[in-house]
């Protein structure tokens, strides 16, 4: 295969296929998500089976047990990408609102359009369902996609595929409104990232090795996040149980995703009473605790606690594990904790766990992430569980979409001006 011929004709019919999706109507947008739907539910057992096949080549080629994770397809996961579609379907349609109307002197009308962004070039690793999510949101924003999954799911990617084809043909849409690359060639994406003249933004979903390479080398507008360091912090005013409950629900309810905390911060006065209990319950998860000296002390020296317990190094508050791993500190109260989480933090999500008002409202204020939380777990930054229906990606750059990008992160806003035949004196 000619890699540069290739990928020059997935642009060309992305481009053709923008034009024509920024014109579709809201309802048949939303009647071939609902199709797509149908035709997953009527392939579930095909999807299994291929993703099955991917399973057996990863796990052969030693792939880590996270990265395991994300690959595989359950029927509960199915069952969520079909949940996906039927909430992006459900979502208002950004596209064509007209916003910020205004009168100018000279009596011309003054507003913002939004509009799609055109064709989005989405590169990704492990996770299937990803192929589901971003063609949803791509779809119901009026803009064409070509996505490059990681070689391990390349043949549960081409099953999602050909359902998502099957949709949209049943719809009358154009099928090149969703193109899959078909090469596991690296190349492929080099060539994805420095096509201007097609592609108008690149979005990377993957380890910080691959973001940061697509941040170097594209030649389009990036959205991405690099790494997921995130933080819950308790403090000295917050309940135990819930503390407690939130702390480890965001750890260990999954350990491979971006919105996992990995950074436990402990305010003094609770430290003593609480760590142990904490300790205790990470241990029955089975989880590693990098301890900061104070924390170190206090959980050594419980007889109740029989936790992997290693001594933290400077490295530990800046690491994304993406494993059953946590860094815990004990933190003089919210100064600290604002000020550590602010140096080390990758800016993604941070949660406080307080009955304290005047502090929780100067932790969601001043702690600079793309998602900040009040009593609740980090693992609910995403897109799903904000209403999005799904997301395209988290990004924590200060542009016009930080956070989880959904339906309003893939468009942009061109201004209109009405006018009753004004000229400009």
């Amino acid at each position: 295969m000619n890699i540069d011929q290739y990928m020059q004709t997935l642009g060309e019919r992305a481009r053709s296929a923008s034009r024509a999706m920024s014109s579709a109507s809201t309802g048949d947008k939303n009647a071939a998500l609902l199709a797509i739907a149908r035709h997953l539910e009527a392939s579930r057992s095909a999807l299994i089976e291929a993703n099955a096949t991917d399973l057996a080549a990863a796990q052969a080629n030693g792939l880590e047990a996270a990265l395991l994770d994300r690959l595989e397809l359950t029927d509960a996961r199915i069952d969520a990408m079909l949940e996906g579609l039927e909430q992006v379907a459900a979502l208002a349609d950004p596209i064509g609102g007209l916003t910020d109307m205004c009168s100018r002197p000279s009596g011309i009308q003054v507003g913002k359009m939004r509009v799609p962004l055109g064709v989005i070039g989405i590169i990704y690793e492990s996770r299937p369902n990803v192929t589901v999510e971003a063609a949803s949101l791509c779809l119901k924003s009026g803009n064409a996609v070509i996505l490059r999954g990681g070689s391990e799911a390349i043949q549960s990617n081409q099953a999602i595929s050909a359902c998502i084809q099957a949709g949209l043909a049943e719809v009358g849409l154009p099928q090149t409104a969703v193109q899959v690359v078909e090469t596991t060639d690296r190349a492929a994406v080099g060539q994805l990232i420095t096509m201007p003249e097609y592609v108008d933004v690149i979005v990377p979903r993957g380890g910080k090795g691959l973001i940061e390479r697509i941040s170097r080398d594209a030649r389009v507008p990036v959205i991405k996040h690099l790494d997921g360091n995130c933080h819950v912090y308790i403090d000295d005013s917050a309940d135990e149980a819930m503390a407690i409950s939130i702390a480890v629900n965001a750890k260990t309810q999954r350990y491979g995703t971006c919105n996992t905390a990995e950074s436990l911060l402990v305010a003094k006065d609770v430290a003593e009473s609480l760590l142990p209990k904490l300790a205790q319950a990470f241990e029955s998860h089975g989880v590693e605790l990098r301890a900061c000296e104070e924390s170190l002390r206090i959980i050594s020296g419980s007889a109740s606690s029989n936790v992997k317990l290693i001594a933290a190094t400077e490295d530990d508050w800046y690491e994304e594990y993406l494993a059953p791993i946590l860094a815990i500190k004990v933190v003089a109260g919210l100064d600290e904790a604002i000020e550590h989480i602010n140096h080390y933090s990758s800016q993604h999500s941070e949660t406080i766990v307080t009955e304290h008002h005047p502090r929780a409202m100067r932790f969601i204020r001043e702690v600079d992430s793309s998602s900040v939380m009040i009593n609740a777990s980090t693992r609910f930054a995403d897109g799903f569980e904000y209403g999005l229906g799904a997301e395209i990606g988290i990004s924590t750059d200060k542009i016009h979409a930080r956070g989880p990008v959904g339906l309003d992160g893939l468009t942009s806003q061109k201004y209109v001006v009405l006018g009753s035949g004004q000229i400009r004196s």
